[in-house]
């Protein structure tokens, strides 16, 4: 069914698409090769049980190989995932592969210790910051220094147009017929009075100003949106004696009157008045 031995001469002498032939020596280039090199006992086609140790997506799986499974290509290589720990895989290498030869044992060993420093190192330039060194090219970069010198010169011409456009309008050397866009020339006229206004402020000198009493100005609130209005009829004739003994007391409110509403709101008030003479009351309803 299967030689091994036929196999190799086969691959060596006449043809093997996975040899790469240097002057060093010959090297393979199957995945599955265990050193890198073609020779007999590295070949992994002319060696019906074999073993290796392979990367997948950053994760180290021994692969192992036996007669039994070389009628079935599909499930001919049986995989184990190791550990990250490098004493732990040894101790799963050793599991495996207990009676297989020592020479593959002692190569598989040696592949899994170079991967793991591979992956150590790896490590460690991928938290190091390094320059990146990128090529360009040279008409790409003189065609962009271009561009970047015509549109400098663009935007300052059309900055000095614009101070001109604006001064010769306030000047009125247009007249009342210009094409503009009002609502922007409006917000650039608002930004610079606004910024003439508080410079002018900050040159000015601080003005005293006089403020009236805080009674003073309520009363005349008051009396502004109509206060309270007393009916003198209601009071009767009274004495002017009378008058300087009730000044001390506060007058009485009859009437309200509410601008808002446009017309008079009359309440109910009752007045007393007192006489010291006869000490009557009298007493008046509005």
């Amino acid at each position: 069914m299967q030689n091994d031995e036929v196999i190799w001469q086969v691959i060596r002498h006449n043809h093997c698409s996975f040899m790469a032939k240097t002057e060093i020596g010959n090297f393979c280039r199957n995945p599955y090769n265990l050193t890198g090199t073609c020779n007999r006992s590295s070949c992994p086609l002319a060696n019906s049980r074999y073993a290796t140790i392979r990367d997948v997506d950053g994760v180290f799986y021994l692969y192992m190989k036996t007669i039994e499974r070389a009628h079935m290509p599909k499930n001919l290589w049986e995989r184990v995932k190791l550990p990250r720990n490098y004493e732990k895989a040894l101790e799963i290498i050793d599991k495996h592969l207990m009676y297989w030869p020592k020479f593959l044992v002692h190569k598989i060993k040696q592949r899994l210790t170079k991967m793991t420093q591979m992956r150590i190192r790896t490590r460690k330039l991928a938290l190091k910051t390094r320059e990146k060194i990128m090529t360009i090219p040279r008409k790409e970069s003189k065609r962009e220094a271009r561009r970047e010198e015509k549109a400098e010169t663009a935007a300052v011409l059309n900055k000095n147009i614009e101070k001109e456009l604006l001064e010769r309008l306030k000047q009125g050397a247009y007249g009342d017929i210009y094409n503009i866009e009002v609502e922007e020339f409006k917000i650039l006229l608002d930004k610079m009075d606004i910024q003439v206004e508080a410079d002018s402020e900050d040159e000015r000198d601080p003005i005293s100003e006089f403020v009236e009493d805080y009674e003073h100005e309520e009363e005349d609130d008051m009396e502004d949106f109509g206060g309270p209005v007393v009916d003198e009829s209601l009071l009767g004739d009274m004495d002017e004696d009378d008058d300087m003994v009730d000044k001390k007391r506060p007058r009485p409110t009859v009437g309200i009157f509410n601008k808002d509403d446009g017309h008079k709101k009359s309440k109910r008030r009752v007045v007393e008045v007192e006489h010291e003479d006869d000490g009557e009351a009298q007493l008046a309803n509005q």
